[in-house]
Parts: C-alpha cells; sequence; structure tokens
C-alpha cells in the first residue's frame, strides 16, 4: 500500500445528483495527494494527473522535485513547509542541475497551468524554484532563501504570474526572468506575465528581466540587495523593453557586489535599464539607494556591456529621495528617453528634475 494518501474530491452537486437518483454528470474526479516528510514528494508528483493537488504537510522534505504533467499544484501549508537538498546522490535532472523545484516542458511543447505555492525551498546550489518551458505557471507565496544563484528563474516561458513570494540572500537574483539562458538571442515576448507583490532582500540583484517584452513588474519590495530592479538588453533584435515597471517601493539597496565577467560590481542602484526600449518606470518610491559603482543611483539608464543603448524609454511620476550619486542618472547616448513629474532633488546630468 503507497504511502502517499489520496483524498477524492468530488463535485457537490454530483453528490445531491446520485442521491436523488440522477446520473451523475460526467466531470473528471481531481485527487489530492496528502505528503507527510519522510514520503517522497516526486513520488506523489509522478502520481498526479492534470487538476492534481500535491499538498505537503508541515516540516522537512530532503529532495528536488520535477513537474512535467500540466495542470497540477504542488502545495504548502506556508513556509513551514521546506524543501532542502538531498543527503544522497541526485535522482533527477533537478538535483544533478543543483535546484530544488523544477517545472518544464519540452522544446516543442510548453509544459501548462502549473502552480506552485506555500512553501520553502532553501539551500540549493544553483536555484530554488526553477522553471522552463512553461504556459501560466503561477509562483506564489514561496519562500526562496539561501539558494546559490537564483532564488525563482524562468525561461522560454510565457504567461507567468510570480505573486507574494520572498526571496532572500541567493547567491545573485531573487527573481531572474530571461528568454534564455544558454544562447545569445532577441528578446522574447512573455505574453503579459506579472510579477507582482513580492519581496526581495540581500540578493545581488532583487529582481532581473533579461531579453524580455510585454511583461509587467509591479508593487514589488526592494531592499537590502546590491541592485534593486535591472531590465537587461544587449545587441539582439528584437531589443529587450516594452514592459512596465511600476509602483514598487526600492529602499536602500546597499549592498557591496563585486565584479562579474558579465556585470560591473554593483552597490546602491534602485532601477536600472541597460540597452532596453520603449520600457515605462512610472510611480515607483526610490528612497536612499547609495553607492560608488557606475551603476550607482535612484532610477539609471545605461548602455549595455556590449554598447546597446537604451531609446523611448519614459521615466515618469517618481517619487526619489537620498539616492546618490543621484536620483536620476542618465548615463546613456540613446535617444528619445524621456524623464518627466518626477519629484526627486538631484539628477545627472542636471535638469532632469
Amino acid at each position: 500500500m503507497t504511502k502517499v494518501r489520496i483524498a477524492y474530491l468530488v463535485c457537490t452537486a454530483a453528490l445531491i445528483a446520485v442521491g436523488l437518483g440522477a446520473a451523475p454528470p460526467a466531470a473528471a474526479r481531481h485527487m489530492t495527494h496528502v505528503v507527510v516528510p519522510g514520503e517522497s514528494v516526486q513520488k506523489a508528483v509522478d502520481s498526479a494527473e492534470p487538476g492534481d493537488t500535491v499538498l505537503l504537510t508541515t516540516g522537512t522534505y530532503r529532495e528536488s522535485v520535477k513537474v512535467t504533467t500540466p495542470g497540477i499544484t504542488l502545495r504548502g501549508m506556508g513556509r513551514g513547509t521546506v524543501i532542502e537538498p538531498a543527503t544522497t546522490k541526485a535522482a533527477n535532472s533537478c538535483a544533478e542541475g543543483g535546484n530544488g523545484i523544477c517545472v518544464v516542458g519540452t522544446k516543442d511543447h510548453d509544459v501548462e497551468g502549473v502552480t506552485v505555492a506555500s512553501l520553502t525551498v532553501t539551500g540549493f546550489t544553483r536555484t530554488g524554484v526553477f522553471a522552463m518551458a512553461t504556459d501560466g505557471l503561477t509562483v506564489r507565496n514561496v519562500t526562496a532563501v539561501e539558494n546559490g544563484v537564483w532564488g525563482i528563474a524562468a525561461e522560454r516561458s510565457v504567461r507567468g504570474v510570480f505573486r507574494g513570494n520572498t526571496a532572500r540572500d541567493n547567491g545573485d537574483a531573487g527573481l531572474f526572468l530571461a528568454n534564455t539562458i544558454k544562447e545569445e538571442a532577441g528578446a522574447s515576448d512573455t505574453g503579459g506575465t506579472v510579477v507582482e507583490h513580492n519581496r526581495l532582500e540581500g540578493n545581488r540583484i532583487g529582481i532581473t528581466v533579461r531579453r524580455l517584452r510585454n511583461l509587467a513588474v509591479e508593487d514589488n519590495h526592494l531592499t537590502g540587495n546590491c541592485a534593486g530592479i535591472f531590465v537587461v538588453g544587449d545587441e539582439n533584435k528584437p531589443k529587450a523593453g516594452a514592459l512596465t515597471v511600476r509602483g514598487n517601493h526600492i529602499a536602500r539597496n546597499n549592498k557591496s557586489c563585486p565584479k562579474t565577467a558579465r556585470l560591473d560590481a554593483l552597490q546602491g542602484s534602485g532601477i536600472v535599464l541597460t540597452g532596453a526600449e520603449d520600457t515605462l518606470v512610472t510611480r515607483n518610491r526610490v528612497i536612499g539607494n547609495v553607492g560608488t559603482s557606475s551603476m550607482s543611483g535612484g532610477i539609471v539608464l545605461f548602455k549595455s556591456f556590449v554598447g546597446t543603448t537604451s531609446e523611448r524609454n519614459r521615466i515618469t511620476d517618481n517619487v526619489l529621495e537620498g539616492n546618490a550619486p543621484a536620483d536620476l542618472v542618465n548615463a546613456d547616448t540613446g535617444q528619445g528617453n524621456t524623464f518627466e513629474g518626477n519629484s526627486c532633488r538631484a539628477s545627472r546630468p542636471t535638469g532632469m528634475c
């Protein structure tokens, strides 16, 4: 007898119909697979079918979990449901890659409608939650702490929702979204991915959006990172951009991070756009981001490290205070960038406040 406890969820209307002697409707029966510490999460996930939920009770699970079935929900019971690296040899490609939870489709077919929610992933050498080739993925109320590279990351994915998560003290970005990681390519359209109401603290970068278009980064709280929000493009076509950064609270991202092969040293950067176009940055509150790197400042336009300029970006109606070397910094030579209606005291060059 399997250790995974299975609870059947049956439509109330169907039960009433049966009680009255009528034939029940031909509706799918979705199941909840309940897992307790010591049992295999992967086994429950592998047995789940579209529409099912795998529910992890409070406690610690030492394994990596790979999800390839569409439409399933992997859910804990809050921060007390913890997924950590296994103490034995890696059992699947997710573990072999140094990741905690992987939601992956194939080269030819995205995995659709998966939800990961209400749990903690910590201590993985690469990423807490990693997604590739997904459509309609939801990651909500996940706490990703002290993972080696990214807290939560997604590539080659569309129509995602990343809401109410906490990513803290991860080696690179707390939340990382990209077109593709392993090759150079033009920016891809996310189909309206939403990144909202997340808390990013103590990472190298709070939120990185790399080579993407058509998404919204809204109402997030970022503090204690080396940089708050990075929108990154390069020489590939189409450019990164055509996205919105709105209503975020970005304060004191003054941690110091050394230079890497791809990026200059970071400290005191609120919002940075490099090689981006047609991006709206509006109604953000950017306070006390202070540093001495080339990209320090409240809201910064900076040409990419392959020399691509930023063009036609609109920086409007933001509140900036106490950022240094300035609240607004335009170190880019791109055309059509505008700074209007911002509340600030100092800019480089002068005259933008």
